[in-house]
């Protein structure tokens, strides 16, 4: 299933006006996404603002994603927290809806384990997970990073099947390395996406598909057939409009553009804040378009690198 798996995007979650998930809008938006470049989508991760969803909401947000891709693509769901009980119930529950491939479960975060405390963890959760389990190893939110060698141990599990590394290239070459060929390592830096993919990662679990999806998609596929220098141009050209998508709390960035749009994905709830006019003059700055951009809903038709 995830042979072709190269861009998985982190999907966010739309609402409504009433702070609601929009399964319309999320639907729209899955089917532009498949329609420009993604290969699998991961949902309820941290641009989806799961810790901001209720238990009851997680079940039925992936259940009802799970019908809407049926089966076009693999899906993994997020299911982790800082709590071993919670998410190994949690995946067990998320294991059963129909649609969904694997569990992504994030180290645990505020209470920083050591690395024995890590492995204790997942293996708990991969042992009684009806799924296969992709570990996400993310200092910068967690506040503590797993070690390479951990993930190489925990990679011998035969329920842990992926890695989504937010680290260094060097990190992610050490993994390529050293763990089975059949365990995925994903990238989860965006501007990580051609070398990452290059020293031998599966592909990158990316944000900014949703909006330079079909760039990615031929940076990608350029790369795959031999034109590196097309492959290197396009990288360096979406890497500075990747990191803008990250210049305030994500997803705001990401959402903002995609209001611009026309897509109906609404605000985020709180502690993030959507962006206000001058952060949005900021990032539409970075992005290369004009400063009032990102003002009017259903604005830009297109965003892209300029292919010349």
């Amino acid at each position: 299933m995830f042979k072709d798996a190269d861009i998985l995007t982190a999907i966010v979650t739309p609402f409504d006006d009433q702070n609601h998930i929009d399964f319309d809008a999320l639907e729209t938006l899955t089917n532009h996404l498949l329609e420009t470049g993604s290969h699998g989508f991961i949902i309820g991760g941290t641009t989806g603002e799961t810790p901001n969803l209720t238990h009851d909401e997680k079940i039925e947000l992936y259940t009802k994603f799970g019908k809407i891709v049926n089966g076009r693509v693999p899906v993994i769901a997020g299911t982790g927290s800082n709590n071993t009980l919670q998410t190994t119930e949690l995946t067990k529950e998320v294991g059963q809806i129909e649609g969904i491939d694997m569990a992504l479960v994030v180290v645990p975060y505020y209470n920083k384990p050591n690395q024995r405390g890590m492995i204790a963890h997942f293996t708990t959760v991969a042992d009684a997970s009806p799924i296969p389990v992709a570990i996400y190893n993310i200092p910068g939110r967690t506040g503590v990073t797993m070690a390479n060698e951990t993930v190489v141990k925990l990679a011998q599990h035969p329920n842990i099947q992926a890695v989504k590394q937010c680290t260094s290239l060097e990190d992610l070459e050490f993994l390529v390395e050293h763990t089975p060929d059949d365990f995925m390592v994903y990238t989860g830096e965006d501007a990580q996406a051609l070398p990452g993919i290059a020293i031998g990662a599966k592909g990158v679990v990316s944000v900014a598909a949703h909006v330079y999806g079909q760039d990615m998609r031929q940076m990608l596929d350029a790369f795959y057939a031999g034109n590196t220098a097309l492959a290197g141009k396009l990288q360096r050209r979406l890497t500075p409009k990747m990191q803008a998508l990250f210049l305030y709390p994500s997803p705001s960035p990401v959402k903002a553009v995609l209001t611009a749009q026309g897509y109906q994905v609404g605000g985020c709830r709180l502690p993030i804040l959507p962006l206000n006019k001058a952060e949005r003059a900021t990032l539409a700055k970075a992005l290369d378009l004009n400063e009032d951009a990102l003002e009017n809903k259903g604005s830009l038709a297109e965003l892209g690198v300029n292919h010349d």
